[in-house]
């Protein structure tokens, strides 16, 4: 069987490389006689796996000794309360930019449990811009600065950090993980799910400054302790085994690539083929702002819905599957991620080249 061309914006396609490394080791894990879906996350053979995940997020992300790796469970979004349990304990007021629904869905559960504050917003425009912000605009009380980075449903990315001076900042880089290289040092926390760029679904990987750690209220869960799960070495509990083993498999493969410098130059390529073609149709156009342009998420629309459903019907039977746009946004959207090839995108505008000759 083919496999299609899958733009999906998570789960997404993962390498084929990684796909057959882990067919291969299924049943008979590096001679241990077992799948690393059945061992013991005590065991000195899963032991390694974890710890070689790390070594390799140190190395290809440069991050420093002073920050804490954790791989964890619950998804990205239980990270939207773990945050300001842990954090927001200073002076118990935490300010926001809201870039899409994943940062309004931060924001409203932020508040629940302390002064949380909307900085800026570009809901105005359907999300389709970043909201530029000064140092000013932050309030220097605040015990920290939330954002999300790269915005899937929207296709809007930060080019440029705002300047939030002492203030901790915070990311949540779900759908850019690993895709172009990332100073680390200038976020107090960056985490993301893994269903973007990284594993399936099922570890959300959380990387914290030290220095931000043991300030959890007494109420905070167990589960939702950074400190806790930090001093446990991500170990607490029984974490996703499989998931971090296939993280580990991922960034064996980003490393054989050429590492961070690599992987963006590849997205670069993909994006530009893509933005290139949406910039000269006369049928499709891009929804964001040039400036503010993902190079992970692609929204694009014609001035039809019928039109719309019409391309989505037909790539589909083409083998570009899930095409369609988020209910919010409508149109389509390509979800071009590390393990998109440069081919699919390249089919990609090939048929959309046939498709506008076809119904102009």
């Amino acid at each position: 069987m083919a496999r299609v061309y899958n733009f999906s914006a998570g789960p997404s396609m993962l390498p084929e490389e990684v796909l057959k490394k882990a067919a291969e080791e299924m049943l008979d894990y590096q001679g241990s006689g077992q799948s690393v879906m059945e061992m013991s996350h005590r065991s000195k053979v899963f032991d390694g796996i974890i710890k070689d995940t790390e070594k390799l997020f140190r190395e290809i992300m440069n991050i420093p000794d002073n920050y804490k790796v954790l791989f964890l469970q619950g998804g990205a979004s239980t990270q939207f309360a773990a945050i300001p349990l842990n954090f927001m304990n200073g002076s118990g007021k935490a300010d926001y930019i809201i870039t899409g629904q994943w940062a309004k869905k931060a924001f409203a559960e932020a508040s629940r449990y302390g002064d949380a504050r909307a900085v800026a917003s570009s809901a105005d425009k359907t999300f389709t811009y970043i909201p530029k912000t000064k140092k000013e605009d932050f309030d220097t009380e605040a015990d920290y600065v939330y954002i999300c980075m790269n915005n899937t449903i929207y296709g809007t990315v930060y080019h440029e950090l705002p300047d939030t001076g002492d203030i901790p900042l915070i990311a949540d880089i779900s759908s850019c993980f690993l895709s172009e290289p990332l100073d680390v040092t200038k976020f107090a926390m960056v985490y993301g799910g893994a269903q973007k760029n990284v594993a399936p679904a099922g570890v959300t990987i959380c990387i914290i400054r030290e220095d931000m750690l043991g300030k959890a209220r007494d109420i905070t869960p167990t589960m939702l302790n950074y400190s806790i799960q930090a001093d446990n070495n991500s170990l607490y509990n029984t974490p996703p085994c499989w998931n971090i083993y296939i993280t580990k498999l991922v960034l064996e493969w980003i490393k054989g690539l050429g590492g961070l410098e690599a992987m963006k130059a590849r997205n670069e390529k993909k994006a530009k083929i893509l933005y290139d073609f949406l910039d000269s149709s006369k049928m499709f156009r891009g929804t964001v702002i040039p400036e503010d342009r993902s190079l992970m998420n692609v929204p694009f629309v014609t001035d039809s819905d019928g039109l719309n459903a019409k391309f989505i019907k037909e790539a589909t039977d083409n083998g570009f599957v899930n095409l369609k746009g988020h209910r919010t946004v409508g149109g389509m959207r390509a979800s071009i991620y590390n393990a998109m090839p440069i081919e699919g995108v390249e089919k990609l505008v090939a048929f959309m080249t046939k498709f506008e000759q076809e119904n102009s």
